[in-house]
């Protein structure tokens, strides 16, 4: 059963219209049993860093989210849901995260006068993705899927080999797509990114890992 993790900072109904369009059943819970039997795991989130990281204590769902990676079950995380796959964040001081991909979450750079690529902070709006070579599960995408941003944070990995994509935000490759064995977390939307994010979507849950 595909599992969308519920723990109360989660856009979880576009999420799961994304799942009814693609025929896929799916079930919303904080149930520790049903995330540590789920067949795919996603973890949305919206809002700040620190706050998802108290919810998830809130409701003790960081040991099963780390017992569900041990055990092999494929885990998207989306926007906040991807930052905090990170092991600390820079929102607000200093945060720890759920330590499954090593770097940080930090903010976004702001608008350089050389830049060709002038972004606001908020980044609010669709962007093209510059996906690299090593990263399967983007591999469905092409330069005409544009995915939908909004976020004034995102990832900064220790290693190159975690960066899946990335998009340029005022004259920097920012990573917007990160990896790690069977985890893969997404900066932007998919759920909201039209036909591209639920191409994303469907080749998450059905690729072979």
């Amino acid at each position: 059963m595909i599992v969308i993790i519920d723990y109360g900072r989660g856009n979880l109904f576009s999420l799961s219209q994304a799942l009814k369009t693609l025929n896929k059943p799916y079930l919303v819970t904080d149930n520790p049993d049903k995330i540590l039997s789920a067949s795919r795991l996603f973890l949305p989130g919206v809002g700040a860093f620190g706050d998802a990281m108290d919810r998830l204590k809130d409701r003790n769902l960081i040991e099963p989210i780390h017992s569900a990676v041990e055990n092999g079950i494929p885990l998207l995380g989306i926007c906040v849901g991807c930052q905090i796959l990170l092991e600390k964040s820079e929102e607000f001081g200093e945060h720890a995260g759920l330590g499954l991909i090593p770097g940080k979450t930090v903010r976004l750079p702001n608008i350089k006068h050389k830049s060709k690529s002038r972004v606001r902070i908020p980044n609010v709006g669709w962007r093209a993705l510059s996906i690299k070579s090593h990263a399967p599960l983007l591999g469905c995408l092409n330069s005409d899927d544009w995915m939908y941003f909004v976020h004034s944070y995102a990832p900064s990995v220790k290693h190159s080999k975690n960066i899946a994509a990335t998009t340029n935000i005022n004259g920097l490759d920012v990573p917007v797509a990160i990896q790690s064995r069977k985890i893969l977390g997404v900066q932007f939307h998919p759920e909201k990114s039209g036909a591209s994010g639920l191409k994303l979507i469907a080749n998450f849950i059905e690729e072979e890992f």
